[in-house]
């Protein structure tokens, strides 16, 4: 693995000096923030540098970049960007990834912008630490279905500034692409800083031209300005354009809900006509969107019928049909159809959003769970006479087979887990063969264990009986809360 080590990731970067580009040449350990005006680079031998110091465009830098393997396969990637900045890019980027996971699709929230990383802060994450393993970083779950990484995690002390040159954020988001274990996810979204330089350039060249862009902008013509070069920057690199949303499209008054214009209205909207790609939504400003997302909270969680989740309902819809339904891999529970949600019979438009609680579970002849199995066991780690809240460290487990036509449990066998041990319980209860795990709380490594071996994951389950957690779970009615374990 590439020195990536925990708090570690930025000094090691800083006064290393390293060569992200691939070349063999040392360093002299001085700074690559600048501040010493020496040259960091040193008795290196890559033309890189030569071409930097040239003043050459980042396409011709990273001119030879070329897509990289990740660690799990992708469904679809959605890069959210924008040429200009302050226009709500990570507020979209959070909600987008936020109402896929909600929809019941597995999401990945990559945070690349390495001066200004917000996605901890907006998702209530600020002071988590992913967990490194030898070979992997291991992103950090949030609620189910979605896993997030981000330099955030990382950074000890909120106020020191990230000072880096091109070539080291180049590696940094190497790093995050294809040495963090993102299991095999439907969707995969990235967060980009604003502008057309290092980190969207690097970030389409090494996800590929099938990486589609969700272009942000506010609707005033010095946003749209500059928010047009994006649509070339896209077009240049052959990515594909999902849309274009426009953001802060009006104020929303909290009392009355009126909607009142604080820019001239449809700016974002007469420039995806223009530019003849699809307008994908306007999203309004609304006092509560802000309260949420400085206090780490989402809005799909506090109110369904919020104006705001109903306004981000078309823009998750048409991210979420970017994945054909063959390739989902995790049964959408209320997901987007008309394009297809495996197991329901609704479409994109009838959508639901926010479900609050576990409705992808309904008896079926053909249960999600099963993975097509005429047979269901489920697994529940139990202390005393009920689910235990930590994964790893429960007395036992409860495995319970359930007939997946009627919802009805056929049996249970208590069996005593081997000595904990990191990786192990993973594999020994896909052994045992069950289909799924409901846990209280569970860590990140573990969780994308299961996932590998296709058992699935339900987390933030309430300590009760494991007959009743499972027969919650099979009506449909089983309530999910915060992951009580997430390490």
């Amino acid at each position: 693995m590439s020195t990536v080590n925990g708090a570690n990731i930025q000094s090691e970067e800083q006064h290393t000096g390293g060569c992200s580009a691939g070349c063999s040449g040392g360093s002299t350990g001085g700074s690559t923030d600048g501040s010493t005006g020496g040259n960091t680079q040193q008795g290196c031998s890559c033309d890189t540098h030569d071409e930097q110091r040239d003043g050459s465009v980042a396409a011709q830098t990273f001119g030879e970049e070329g897509p990289v393997k990740t660690l799990g396969r992708i469904g679809s990637k959605l890069v959210v960007l924008s040429g200009k900045g302050g226009v709500g890019k990570s507020t979209v980027a959070v909600n987008l990834a936020v109402g896929l996971a909600r929809a019941g699709r597995k999401v990945g929230l990559l945070d690349v912008d390495v001066h200004g990383p917000s996605v901890p802060r907006l998702l209530g994450l600020t002071g988590t630490r992913p967990m490194i393993g030898e070979d992997a970083m291991y992103p950090v779950g949030w609620r189910n279905n979605l896993r997030v990484m981000s330099l955030g995690f990382f950074l000890p002390d909120p106020e020191q500034a990230v000072i880096w040159r091109g070539p080291v954020k180049m590696g940094l988001i190497r790093h995050f692409l294809t040495e963090v274990r993102w299991g095999d996810l439907d969707h995969l979204v990235v967060d980009c800083p604003p502008g057309t330089g290092d980190e969207p350039l690097s970030v389409l060249q090494l996800l590929g031209t099938d990486a589609q862009a969700v272009i942000v902008t506010t609707p005033q013509g010095v946003a749209v300005d500059d928010v047009r070069r994006s649509v070339g920057f896209c077009r240049e690199l052959g990515n594909p354009i999902l849309g274009i949303v426009e953001n802060m499209g009006g104020y929303v008054c909290p009392k009355c809900g009126e909607l009142t214009p604080l820019f001239p209205a449809g700016g974002g909207e007469a420039l995806a006509a223009e530019q003849g790609v699809t307008f994908l939504g306007r999203i309004p400003l609304h006092p509560d969107l802000t309260s949420a997302g400085d206090a780490g909270r989402s809005l799909y969680e506090a109110d369904a019928a919020h104006p705001i989740v109903r306004a981000l309902a078309p823009i998750v819809e048409r991210a979420a049909a970017t994945l054909h339904a063959s390739d989902i891999r995790h049964e959408s529970t209320t997901g987007p159809q008309s394009e297809a949600a495996p197991g329901t019979g609704k479409t994109a438009a009838t959508m639901p959003t926010a479900p609050t609680r576990n409705e992808s579970c309904a008896p079926a002849t053909n249960h999600p769970d099963t993975n097509g199995d005429t047979t269901m066991k489920i697994a529940i780690p139990v202390a005393g006479d009920v689910l235990c809240q930590h994964f790893g460290h429960c007395e036992r487990f409860a495995l319970i087979d359930v007939d997946p036509a009627t919802g009805s449990v056929t049996g249970r066998n208590d069996v005593t887990p081997p000595p904990h041990e990191p990786g192990l319980l993973p594999v020994w209860l896909s052994e045992k063969g069950a289909n799924l795990v409901i846990a209280g709380g569970m860590g990140a490594r573990a969780r994308a264990l299961l996932e590998e071996r296709g058992v699935k994951v339900l987390i933030g389950a309430p300590a009760a009986a494991p007959e009743a957690i499972v027969a919650a779970h099979m009506a449909g009615t089983l309530t999910l809360g915060a992951n009580t374990c997430d390490h």
